[in-house]
């Protein structure tokens, strides 16, 4: 289901929140997806209680995976994930098709308060790897990409992501911010992510990787220089133009940024995909995970009260489970993680 936005009149204001819109711009042979999280990445932020800065980040996080994951069809997985020698240690944030997000993030709090307030993401993150991972229910359609993080944030690793292993021309664009609604402070994100993707081939292909320096008293000739369509070069630039209060707005809609972006040009939005915070974790996934333990392991587990406690680090739900009960043969879940 389609619907053209109007060229002669601005869409309403008013937009969904927690939802992904997925849109196409076919004179730039660009689609796309705008996504605005509310209720959702409010929950998952102040269930931890995150600092400020720490929330942010996850708010990226979860932002730019709600827009890589939608992409998915049919049941599946998304996953991403970060592993860094930065304050914020670790972040995973799973989607889980067709429309389930959760996160989380652990973090040295004395590192990141030492940063301050105003920390930037890529501080925050550090050096180490960000992997994307698609699970759609076997090992023959599972799928991983890793990328490098050496000090850029998440908007640049994504771009990263994108020239390595898909090779797609691609932006994005992340927001995060704390507004009063209701006389209360919430949580917003935001997110919008581009792909240039022509009929022909040739119009996508991008310039080879840096050759490097040339020998000194040499100058370097780029011969994999290739010009860029004039046609991504104009999305490229109207996607720059995109302010974070735009993206996190509930006054601006996504109907209505794409309207301010495109409409010269004719865009085309499709229905829009509900989005709700939900985890996975349950009592059997739980109970899978402990018989999956060696019977030593099991015993020290258990606490003085003579049960084994499990608290989910996505939605922090606490499973007291007696010892007895996790005993005997595996179940179906054994070897299955919590997370």
């Amino acid at each position: 289901m389609s619907s053209g936005l109007p060229t002669t009149a601005a869409p309403l204001a008013e937009g969904a929140d927690d939802a992904i819109l997925p849109f196409a711009v076919e004179p730039l042979d660009l689609r796309g997806r705008s996504v605005r999280l509310g209720p959702s990445i409010d929950t998952i932020l102040r269930r931890h209680d995150y600092p400020n800065p720490v929330a942010r980040l996850l708010g990226e996080a979860t932002a730019l995976t709600a827009l890589l994951g939608s992409s998915l069809k049919g049941e599946g997985r998304f996953q991403l994930q970060t592993k860094t020698d930065g304050p914020v240690e670790m972040i995973v944030v799973d989607y889980e098709a067709p429309d389930r997000l959760r996160a989380t993030a652990r973090f040295d709090a004395s590192r990141v308060a030492a940063l301050g307030a105003k920390a930037k993401a890529a501080d925050l993150i550090g050096n180490g790897h960000l992997a994307m991972t698609i699970d759609q229910g076997s090992t023959q359609s599972r799928y991983q990409g890793v990328v490098a993080l050496e000090g850029q944030g998440l908007e640049e690793a994504a771009h990263q992501y994108f020239r390595q292993s898909e090779q797609i021309p691609t932006r994005v664009r992340l927001a995060v911010a704390e507004q009063v609604e209701g006389g209360e402070q919430r949580w917003r994100a935001g997110g919008l992510l581009m792909q240039f993707l022509p009929s022909s081939p040739d119009r996508m292909r991008q310039a080879d990787l840096n050759p490097g320096d040339a020998p000194e008293g040499h100058e370097r000739l780029d011969e994999n220089a290739l010009p860029e369509d004039d046609a991504w070069v104009e999305a490229r630039s109207l996607a720059a133009t995109v302010e974070d209060h735009e993206l996190v707005d509930p006054a601006v809609s996504s109907e209505r940024l794409l309207y301010r972006l495109f409409h010269e040009r004719g865009v085309r939005v499709f229905e829009a995909q509900p989005l709700v915070e939900q985890c996975r974790c349950s009592r059997e996934r739980v109970l899978g995970m402990i018989r999956s333990f060696s019977d030593e392991e099991r015993r020290d587990m258990v606490a003085d009260d003579g049960k084994i406690g499990i608290t989910c680090e996505f939605c922090s739900r606490r499973y007291v489970v007696d010892p007895a009960e996790a005993e005997g043969e595996a179940a179906s879940e054994a070897g299955e993680s919590l997370h």
